[in-house]
């Protein structure tokens, strides 16, 4: 959501121009960039609570489309903007679940950093998709250490329960989960580019 070079590419300081999506990390902080990080954080906030499971054989397992959200801060604002709104949007879980809530934030940033960087470099269709693909699975050894190494210290599981259920449950979910998140990024990281420049 910064710059596109190519007819992918649009900034949100710029119509058109030749910037990649790190322009929007250059920039000035002026308060129309601060009331959209705010815009963003708010939204990832409010999704995060959205829970859906997905996986009938473990139910305790849920999506939350708050990713996406991540996602597309990444390409719309470059990394400055993924970190914000991958850690910001899941502060009230801190409060509620947080050791839960410091996995979500590892996991957010996993799959919006990898995003966002090689977005910056290379504002095309194909940089997207690689960013996507990349982000995907830095989210995944995120997400399956963490289940490893947190989990335990609030599930009342052992590391060894844990292990069991990776292959069988977290792995699958997990795949899902990143899936739904890369693929709705991918249909919407221009559109929304376009509204920012606007």
């Amino acid at each position: 959501m910064s710059v596109f070079s190519h007819p992918d590419s649009i900034s949100p300081n710029q119509v058109s121009g030749s910037h990649s999506t790190g322009a929007a990390d250059r920039g000035r902080w002026s308060t129309q960039r601060i009331a959209m990080y705010a815009l963003f954080v708010a939204l990832a906030m409010a999704v995060s609570f959205i829970e859906i499971p997905l996986m009938p054989a473990a139910p305790w397992l849920k999506y939350d489309p708050s990713g996406i959200v991540c996602i597309l801060a990444g390409f719309a604002f470059g990394p400055s903007g993924a970190v914000i709104v991958s850690v910001l949007g899941f502060v009230p879980h801190l409060f509620v679940n947080p050791l839960g809530a410091v996995m979500a934030i590892l996991v957010a940033l996993g799959y919006s950093l990898p995003v966002a960087f090689i977005y910056r470099r290379r504002s095309t269709r194909t940089g997207a998709l690689t960013g996507i693909l990349l982000g995907a699975a830095v989210a995944l050894a995120a997400a399956i250490v963490g289940n490893l190494f947190i989990t335990p210290l609030y599930a009342h599981m052992s590391m060894q329960q844990v292990a069991s259920m990776i292959v069988p449950i977290l792995l699958p979910f997990n795949l899902l989960k990143f899936a739904i998140n890369g693929v709705v990024s991918f249909l919407c990281y221009r559109p929304v580019c376009k509204l920012i420049a606007r």
